[in-house]
């Protein structure tokens, strides 16, 4: 049995909002299909890169948050060449990047909603 899911975009703003009203900054990077894009979030904490957050189909056929520390993408080549990998993969996703206080939190937040 599969969950069901909100349409990208609405995700998408539903996130970005979060993130402002924090205090935080937020930018689409890529826009991708609004109903079924997959949503992938670069997370910085005062312009440092701290990971990526995604959200990806389990073996369970649902969808769940994941998260991707700086450390396993190090370097600005191997995040740009991740990014590259994920487009490729999949035309209709979304690429967010948000500059924000507390990205533990924010993750935290968004994994135990799901």
């Amino acid at each position: 049995m599969t969950k069901d899911r909100l349409p990208a975009h609405l995700e998408a703003a539903a996130i970005m909002r979060r993130a402002e009203a924090t205090g935080g900054f937020a930018m689409v990077l890529r826009k991708g299909d609004p109903d079924r894009g997959a949503l992938t979030l670069l997370l910085n904490e005062r312009g440092e890169f701290r990971g990526i957050l995604e959200r990806e189909l389990g073996p369970d056929f649902t969808y769940e948050w994941t998260f991707k520390k700086a450390e396993e993408s190090q370097g600005s080549d191997s995040l740009r060449e991740l990014i590259a990998r994920r487009q490729r993969f999949d035309a209709d996703s979304w690429l967010i990047e948000l500059d924000i206080a507390e990205p533990e939190r924010f993750i935290a937040e968004t994994i135990h909603s799901s």
